[in-house]
């Protein structure tokens, strides 16, 4: 039987000395304590590590029975005796074992678990192993340093719940989980905390800098991959119950201001391949672009913060956290890089940004990511609320700011539909320039011709490819339109009448001849199309179309003729516009010489 065998070896024992205890003493002890679990006797072993003339036997020994006592735990029912007396075997080896052996059985037991059971066996282990590292002298800040490190290694795989039903099942435990090792950590930082208060010994630095590297591995996960707007119907939402902690423990160890404010990273590691300083940079960057988002959109830790900033230094500093999180492309960290840039943007006047600051590169480089959302990001409402947003951060910049952002834009986002975007916003500031009492020179003469060679002209001449950028030509010859009806020849304050030769040359000419050759390859296109399909007898011919080297549905010939069509539509009012254009020139210059 079982317990025999373990009061065999307990009885032998117990007349040796510390020191005389042997290696297979330890292994006849394991293998008799784990049998007496299997077999289903808790009871008689707890009796026997309570029974005080074992004492020395299990602060030597008892460490090496926690791996079967986790299995046997798990495999009890919630409300089976048996695993209640494996829960207070569990509680009497924390507190009679060796600290140092125990607490590498525990973190072993940790590394060992894996998939659903990762954050079962995490919280089962939560309270011996902090009530072991609370009792070791030496090397304590390592301690918590390496248990905390190994708690995130392995919940760091575990998917993130994101809806709210996720959120409410919360299957594998994650969110208990998360609040329960910040529960286990809290002791740890009332010691950072009371030692700071006294003075600030090498080793209370020592465990700051571990707390503060757990903070912000929990920055990174879960807490930029979750959801944390306030959802209705959850009372407590455990993520940003998290959030809240990591932040009041940032706080308290006196680290919150230094990072948002000052970027501090604490002690890097010094690695000698690259690739690793760059990951742990990244990973790092990502943390604190998380803790500007809790702060400034979630308003987490915000009574701290003090209330000394302007507008404009807070979107400064905020700029590399922004540009960091719109590079992502999860919807999860885009939101939170869109809500942050907003809400920044939000407490700033229109008008109010000094040109100045497009001398930072954060402030060209997220606009230029902003773009990369508007036109590749697949989901619909984050591209619409990127588009509000670059108008937005449009609208805070002063008149050269603004000239100066429209110029940069215009140059790098490739992409036609920004472009004519951008060109109506020229539009709008020459007509704010026009109708104003004071004058803007960034929207009128020398500046606004210098600004225009950019706008009216075809990218590749005549051979440009007119139906791919007609959102930006209707736009330019909307803004040419405008300029010649608003402006007249004799006082030409934008300049237009004497640039009017070169746009004529640039831009006016070759649409011409661009819109005649389009016009006649299209309709061609039209022609052996219908007569591919009277050859074919029949409507139902199909097409396959491939882009991005994905097969796209097969198209009709119908359809086919529905598309090119539609391109020929597309010519005919660009053609309309160019038309209405050239007249009202032809008028005004009329005018002007019968004045004469």
């Amino acid at each position: 039987m079982a317990v025999d065998e373990l009061q065999a070896i307990i009885q032998r024992c117990q007349i040796l000395e510390e020191t005389d205890f042997k290696g297979e003493d330890f292994n006849l002890f394991q293998v008799a304590g784990q049998k007496c679990l299997e077999d289903g006797y808790a009871a008689q072993l707890l009796e026997v590590i309570q029974n005080e003339k074992n004492k020395v036997i299990i602060k030597n020994m008892g460490w090496n029975l926690i791996s079967p006592l986790v299995r046997c735990i798990f495999m009890y029912k919630q409300e089976d005796d048996k695993r209640e007396h494996c829960l207070k075997i569990l509680d009497q080896l924390a507190q009679l074992c060796n600290p140092k052996e125990l607490f590498l059985g525990l973190l072993e037991q940790i590394e060992q678990t894996s998939g659903e059971q990762v954050c079962q066996t995490v919280m089962l282990l939560l309270q011996p192993l902090q009530t072991v590292l609370l009792k070791l002298q030496n090397k304590k800040a390592y301690s918590v340093g390496l248990s905390l490190a190994m708690i995130m290694n392995q919940l760091t795989p575990l998917p993130v719940p994101y809806t709210k039903q996720q959120i409410q099942e919360d299957k594998l435990g994650l969110c208990q989980c998360c609040n329960a090792v910040v529960d286990f950590a809290k002791p740890f930082v009332n010691e950072v905390v009371k030692n700071m208060e006294k003075s600030s010994e090498d080793n209370d630095m020592d465990l700051k800098e571990e707390l503060l590297k757990f903070c912000m591995k929990s920055l990174k996960y879960p807490l930029l991959t979750a959801q944390l707007e306030q959802l209705e119907g959850i009372e407590e939402h455990p993520f940003r119950h998290f959030a809240n902690e990591i932040i009041d423990i940032l706080w308290d160890i006196r680290e919150l201001i230094p990072l948002v404010f000052l970027h501090r990273k604490g002690k890097s590691l010094h690695w000698e391949n690259q690739e690793f300083a760059d990951i742990e940079q990244k990973n790092s960057a990502e943390s604190v672009a998380c803790l500007s988002y809790l702060m400034f959109v979630q308003h987490f830790g915000i009574d701290c913060f003090p209330v000394v900033f302007s507008p404009s230094y807070l979107l400064q500093c905020n700029m590399m956290h922004i540009e960091v999180l719109l590079k992502r492309t999860e919807e999860s960290m885009l939101s939170k890089g869109l809500d942050l840039f907003e809400s920044c943007l939000l407490r700033m006047e229109d008008n109010s940004l000094l040109h100045q600051y497009l001398e930072f590169r954060d402030f060209i480089n997220v606009p230029q990511d902003l773009v990369k959302v508007m036109t590749l990001c697949p989901i619909e409402h984050l591209r619409k609320k990127s588009l509000n947003i670059l108008q937005l951060f449009i609208d805070k910049f002063d008149a050269e700011g603004k000239y100066t952002l429209f110029r940069c834009l215009l140059k790098t986002s490739n992409h036609a539909g920004v472009e004519g975007y951008i060109i109506k916003n020229i539009k709008d500031q020459i007509h704010l320039s026009l109708t104003k009492a004071c004058d803007n020179i960034w929207f009128t003469g020398h500046h606004l011709i210098s600004l225009l060679d950019l706008v009216l002209l075809l990218p590749e001449g005549a051979e440009t490819d007119l139906l791919q950028n007609s959102d930006r030509i209707m736009a330019s010859l909307n803004l040419l339109r405008y300029l010649v009806i608003k402006d007249c020849e004799s006082d030409n304050q934008t300049g237009v009448w004497t640039a009017l030769a070169k746009i004529q040359q640039n831009f006016l000419k070759p649409l011409h001849v661009g819109l005649n050759m389009s016009k006649a390859h299209y309709e061609a296109e039209i022609k052996n199309t219908k007569e591919n399909r009277r050859e074919a007898h029949s409507s139902n011919t199909v097409c396959s179309v491939t882009v991005s080297g994905e097969k796209m549905p097969a198209m009709t010939t119908e359809m086919q003729l529905q598309v090119l069509h539609s391109a020929l539509f597309t010519f005919d009012l660009i053609e309309s516009v160019l038309a209405r254009v050239e007249e009202l020139i032809e008028v005004k210059i009329k005018a002007v010489m019968d004045e004469n």
